[in-house]
Parts: C-alpha cells; structure tokens; sequence
C-alpha cells in the first residue's frame, strides 16, 4: 500500500479535459488524413495514439516510486507540457512531404517510411504525455479507480461528440487548434498561479501559429489538386460537414468517368456537356449541371442507355442521383416516372436547390428525389421496371458499398415489376476481377432467392473501361438478346456474357481489347488478335466453375456481414500484393495499413509485456499470479475495441452515414462504459466473472440477430434508427466498463506494481486490436469477429484474475 502522504487524491477535472482534448484531437488527426493524404492512412493516428498510451505504461511502471512522490507537481506540469507538444507536433504533421503514391513505387518508398517516421516523432510525445497523465491519476487515486475510469471515459465521449460538432462549422484543418482549447483549459485548473500564467500566452501562441501560419495542404495525389491549381479554376462553394469538407470547382474538365460511346457523333449525337465537379476531401464525387437549359441529347450513346430500349416508358428507381445528371437522362431516354435515391445530403441539395451556381433539376411530376439507403428499399413498397445503380454511387461514400451486396440485389430482385430488369455498374479500371466478383454476389443472391438457374438470368456487356451487369427475372433469350448485341455493336461495346454466349468466335468482332494479364508477374498476352479475358473468365465463373483470377483475388459474393467492396486482395499472398504494390487501387492499400500497423503493435504488446518483468524485479507478492493477469488485461483491450469497431461499421451501414455511426457509437460507448465504472465501485470484488460472462452472452446475441434486426427496421426513420442504436450500446457499454476498474481495484492490482504496467499492456492489446478486428472483418466477417470478442471475455471468465488473486492474498 503507498503512504497517505503520497497517494494523496486529485481532482478529476483536468483529466475529464484532458480525456476529451486526446480522443478529439485523435478524431481530428484522422480527418485531416482523410482530406490531406486518403483516409486509410487514418491508421496511422490510431496506433500512434495507442503506442503514446502504452509506452507511458511501461515507464510509469519502471519508475512508480519516483512518479509517486512527485506526482502531484507531475500533473499540474503535465498539460502545459501537452500543450506545446500538441501545437508543435501539429505543425510538424501539416509540413510532412509524405506522398502516398511515391510509397507505391518500388524506387521511392524507403524516403516514404522515412516521413511516416517522422510523423511519429512529431505525434508520440503528445500522447505519451496523454497516457502519463491518465496512468498517473490512476495511480494517484487508487481508492477511486472507477470514478477515475469514468472521468477518463466520459470525458473521451464528449470529445468524440464535440469532433461532431465543430466539424459543421470547421474545415477539417482547422479542428485540431479548435480541440487543443480542451487541453489548454486543463491547463488553466492546477491552481497555481506560476504555471497558469505560463499557460495561457502559451496558449495563444499556440492558436495564433496554427490558425494564422496554417500549413496544412492537400496532398497533389487527391483528384482535387489539378483542377484547383489549374490557371482561371474557381471555388464556388465550399460546404462544412461531418460526412467531409464539399468543395465545387469550375474546373474546365468534362464529367468524369461518362461512358459515352465513340460512335456518338456518327450517331447524331452531341457529347456531355461541361460540368462543375463536386469533391469531398479532395475527391471528385458528382457533377453538377452549369447550364441551366442543357439537354441531356447524348444519353442513347451511354454504356447505360440498353435497359432503357428494352424496357420503354419505364418506372425507374435510380440508386444514386449522379448530381441531377442520371434523371435528366432516365427522362431523355424515355422513362415514365423515376425515384432517385440521393443519401449524401450535400448532393441531395444541389439537386434540389443548386450550390454555388449549379443548376437545380426543374420540378418534374414524374421525379421524386428520395433520402433513403440502398439497404432501405423495402419500405418503398414499389415495383419498378428497372433499378439502376447510378455508377458514381460506389464511391461517393463508404455505406453506400451496402448496394452492391447480395442482400441488398436479393431485395432490389424481389421489387421488380414481370419482366423488370436491375443494372448494375462496375468499373474496370483497375481490375476486371472487380466484375467477376460482383457477378459472383448477383450469382448468389439469385440462387438464395430461389431462381433455379441464376446464369440464364444474367446478361453483361462493356466499354473498354466499365461494365454493366443486367439482371432479370426472365431468362435472357431470343428478341432480348438481338437487342443487345445490335446496341453493343452500333456503339462499339462488347459482350460478354449472356448463356450460350460464344465469346471464343466473338474474339474477331472485340471492338475493346481487353488482354489478360497475370497479376503475379505482370506480365500481358502478347498474343496479336485481340482478346478479352473477363470474357473468357465470366463463362467459367457462371458455370459454377473457378476462373484463374481466383487464384490472386478474392472473388467470393459481398455479403452485408462483409460488404468491403475493395477488399479483392488475398493477403495469404502478401509477397505477390508487396511486388505488384505499384498497381494496386488506392481503395486496396487499407489492408496492407492494416496489417503494417498490425506487426508494428504485436511488437509493441511484446515490449509492453516483457520490458518491465525484466528491467525492473515485480515484487514477490506480485510475481505470484502474473499469467492470469496478463490474460485479463489483454484479453479486456482486445475485447472491447472488437465490439467497438463492428459496433461502428454495422451503424455506419444502418443509419447510411460512416460519420454519424461512428460519432454515436464512439461517444454512446464512452460515456456509457464511463456510467458503467462508477456502478462498478458498487459491484462485488468477485463480481468480474459474472459481468464477463453476460458481456459475452450479449456479443453472441448480436452475432445471431443482429443482421436479421438491421435489415428488418433499415426503413425506419432516422430517429428511430438511432434510437434503436442506443437502447442497444447503452445496457451492453454500462457492463463493458466494469471488468477494467474491477481489475484495477483493491480486491485486484490497484496502488501495486501493476496498476502502471496494467493501463500500458491494456493500451498495447488496444493497438493489436484495430487493425486485426478490420482485417478479420475482411477476411471472415463481422459476425466472427463479435465471437470473437465473446472468446475474449470467457478468456477472462476462465482466466479470472481477480479471484486468482484474491486466493493468493489470503495464502498470503
């Protein structure tokens, strides 16, 4: 037990401030990757924020008696310290010349590891100070570790919420400076007058560099940089939001991705006309009409036109409004009525109203312009002639991928009107394996929908750069299928699948050659005649068979349990994906992030564990029950951060919006596990198993009926989605903040040689979390991934190191 004299309690103010300044400010980092570099390098402040944490475990636990009898000046020193680190690392990050695209090139990227290096110099000592002043607190209030656990969790709640707030006034380089004010005003709450003195010019110096002396650029790899440095380009609007900072150029460039047939003029046809381009975070997500009387005359030539000849006077339901674009040309190319499904609210409005001089779609009694999901079709209770994915859908945000799931096709196939049609866009850009695998998902759904011979329903056909797969509930045969081939060959498009499709005699008609290229070794068909190889793979794959492309890229179905559209690679080849890493889709490089970021935390878990068993001799009291211990605390961090990371990507899908569902779960969590501290003062000392237990009963019930829940009520109004959220986050949150202060209790480790190494080794089980839950995710679901969170908290039921301890004491 340590002396009175110097375990003398602190106020739980500064560390309320503090907890709420490092989770904002950790929230905002990854928003300022997202708009500077591409938000998968997000990763990155993660694990740096982890690594501060846990390294601050490790030297708290090496030098706890001197950290003791200091610990009072410590704390009050701590947040002016935090204070100048914070600013200074800031500004070091926004002059980082990191470039994603150089670290993807073989003679680049060693000058690349090098800045990433570097922006862990400039962050770590931020959030080392951050970990130093949580672990000390704990240590200086061992009577109270759950009102501790709860300041410390509360107050990273309202940071979280806060990062909400401000990101609809704030661009997202300006809300780093705007959240080191939380730090600053713990600062100004250690009641001495020398150090709030020092605090408060330092804390107008601070703001006065970084707001006044801004650093922060985008990154010339975001489609954005062109246009905006192009001589003449002008921003016309520019739009603040949580989803990202919306920003629409006069960019001089036509739209982007049109796939507009190079036959268009021998077909009296005009070409698109000129656009303004709509970018979040520096990426081109719509186009925006700048004339207001334009026709939309060149619609016959698009890749999409086909199903609109097929199907006249059609009603449409468009997934994706394209800006306005896609009904003006659903109405040009002869539809009766059409639903637009617009979720982005940014865009929905310009469609609506215009931006920045955009031009509105004129009111029309046969539009409707719905703020429904992909996933919330059902409530519609409409049959339509045709569903249309508009091909810009994809990426404009990362719930919308929910569309191109097998679910999500099994119920657009359920709303079709006889003889209806679905179609669906892929590009192929980069890899025609993205078509193959998305077949595969329209493969599956058809077959778990009860269609006996799915193939026989399925048409596709192609530019040289994207593909439309048509889906219908009759049979593609006689008339339908001389309408495709006379479009394709008016056009100039390809086929390349319908049953009983010869693509081997279609090889001399190819207008798109489309070689087949090995991934391995890069290497093309040299061969003279043309070719087209997602032909050649399509007929296998819809015969049931496996087509080469299996064998280096994932071509399972998406499913909504694991809807990442880009996740193609198969990292059991890592070797291969490393040498081809030149040519990989940017959307691709977040597993190899993940699992970069991955090794780096099982080193630091290692450390973490062995560094203080063998620097420093633990005492002999606590030498007796290491390995359940260990157990315990890295079975908690491993744990809880599972069900917090699926707990943010399923209300991410559900409510349609990644920001919003991650801002919920992230604060509802915090501030309900902090609620769950406090009451786990009041739980028995033994009480750890029993709490465990129901935690894990509770990530099996989710792992059952979650989907069945989600897909059930995705129609519901946005209150009542949210609402629905929380009444589940909020009884499983209260039990998850139990089990860490229970261990950290005196019926457990609290005042001991532990309590320092406890908090670190629980930080470091945190960094190896993140990434391996997203790489679980991708690789096998996040259904496994709850069970796997459950497996974790029975370790802790089997393990159960409180009462291993407990036992030992009274041996004592």
């Amino acid at each position: 037990m340590i002396p009175a004299r110097i375990a003398r309690p602190v106020g739980l103010l500064p560390l309320f401030l503090v907890s709420a300044g490092a989770t904002g400010i950790e929230t905002a980092l990854t928003r300022y990757f997202a708009l500077s570099k591409y938000s998968e390098y997000g990763y990155w402040v993660i694990s740096i924020v982890m690594v501060g944490l846990a390294l601050s475990g490790v030297v708290m636990a090496l030098g706890r008696g001197w950290a003791l009898r200091h610990g009072q000046a410590i704390l009050r020193a701590l947040p002016l310290l935090m204070l100048i680190a914070g600013g200074l690392g800031y500004r070091f990050v926004t002059q980082n010349p990191f470039n994603p695209l150089l670290l993807q090139n073989s003679a680049t990227w060693t000058s690349q590891l090098g800045y990433i290096g570097l922006y862990y110099l400039a962050l770590l000592p931020f959030f080392f100070l951050i970990g130093a002043f949580i672990s000390l607190s704990f240590m200086l209030n061992e009577d109270r570790i759950g009102r501790v656990y709860a300041a410390d969790l509360i107050g990273a709640g309202g940071g979280a919420g806060l990062v909400l707030l401000l990101s609809f006034y704030l661009s997202p380089f300006r809300l780093v400076p705007a959240l080191l004010l939380p730090v600053g005003l713990a600062a100004l709450c250690v009641r001495r007058p020398p150090l709030v003195l020092a605090a408060v010019p330092v804390l107008f110096a601070v703001e006065a560099v970084l707001i006044f002396d801004d650093q922060a650029t985008i990154s010339e790899t975001k489609g954005i940089y062109a246009p905006l440095h192009t001589m003449g380009s002008r921003v016309l609007a520019e739009v603040a939001s949580p989803r990202g900072l919306y920003d629409l150029l006069d960019d001089f460039t036509e739209r982007a991705d049109v796939d507009v047939s190079n036959d268009a003029g021998l077909m009296n046809l005009p070409g698109p006309p000129r656009t303004y381009g709509l970018y979040r975070d520096g990426t081109r997500i719509a186009a925006l009409p700048s004339s207001p009387d334009f026709k939309a005359a060149y619609s016959p030539a698009l890749l999409g036109a086909l199903p609109y000849q097929l199907l006249p006077r059609a009603r449409v339901l468009l997934i994706g409004s394209g800006g306005g674009f896609r009904v003006r040309e659903a109405l040009a190319l002869g539809a009766a009525s059409v639903d637009a499904l617009e979720p982005d609210p940014v865009i929905r409005r310009a469609v609506l109203r215009g931006l920045g001089g955009s031009t509105a779609l004129p009111p029309d009694p046969r539009v409707r312009l719905l703020d429904a999901g992909p996933l919330a079709l059902t409530r519609l209770h409409t049959r339509y002639d045709l569903i249309d994915i508009s091909s810009d859908f994809l990426d404009q945000a990362e719930a919308n991928e929910a569309a191109f799931t097998a679910e999500a096709i099994a119920d657009d196939y359920r709303m079709l009107a006889p003889g209806g049609m679905i179609s669906i866009p892929v590009s192929i850009r980069d890899f025609p394996s993205y078509a193959l695998r998305v077949m595969n998902t329209v493969r599956a759904a058809l077959g778990e929908d009860g269609v006996n011979d799915p193939a026989a329903h399925i048409a596709v056909y192609r530019s040289a750069w994207n593909v439309r797969i048509l889906v219908s509930p009759e049979p593609w045969r006689g008339q339908r299928i001389k309408t495709l081939l006379k479009f394709c060959d008016d056009r100039s498009f390809d086929v390349v699948y319908y049953q009983g499709f010869d693509y081997i005699a279609a090889r001399d008609n190819i207008y798109n050659d489309l070689p087949p290229v090995s991934f391995a070794s890069g290497e093309v068909d040299n061969s003279i005649s043309p070719n087209d190889a997602l032909a050649n793979e399509a007929a296998v794959l819809m015969a049931g068979g496996t087509p080469p492309s299996a064998a280096d890229f994932d071509l399972r179905p998406i499913r909504i349990d694991r809807p990442a559209y880009y996740s193609l690679l198969r990292l059991s080849h890592l070797g291969t994906v490393l040498s081809r890493l030149e040519i990989l889709p940017q959307p691709e490089i977040a597993q190899l992030v993940n699992v970069a970021v991955l090794v780096q935390a099982a080193l630091l878990a290692a450390l973490v564990l062995c560094v203080p068993l063998f620097a420093k001799k633990p005492p002999a009291r606590a030498r007796l029950k290491i390995t359940p211990l260990v157990v315990g605390f890295s079975a908690l961090g491993l744990g809880f951060l599972f069900i917090e990371i699926v707990l943010i990507d399923r209300a991410s899908l559900y409510l349609n919006d990644r920001t919003l569902g991650f801002a919920l779960v992230l604060t509802a969590m915090l501030v309900f596990s902090g609620l769950g501290s406090l009451a786990a003062e009041r739980a028995p000392r033994s009480g750890l198993a029993l709490i465990a237990s129901l935690v894990a009963l509770c990530c099996v019930a989710l792992a059952l009926g979650e989907q069945h829940v989600l897909l059930a009520t995705a129609g519901w109004p946005l209150y009542a989605r949210v609402c629905l959220l929380l009444a589940v986050i909020a009884p499983l949150s209260l039990l998850l903040g139990m089990p860490f202060p229970l261990l950290l209790s005196r019926g457990g480790v609290a005042g001991s040689w532990f309590l320092p190494w406890a908090w670190g080794l629980n930080g470091a089980m945190s960094v190896v979390a993140t990434p391996l839950a997203n790489l679980l995710a991708l690789q096998i679901g996040f259904k496994a991934v709850l069970l796997c969170a459950a497996m974790m908290y029975i370790v802790c039921v089997v393990a159960d190191p409180t009462r291993a301890w407990l036992k030992e004491s009274k041996a004592l």
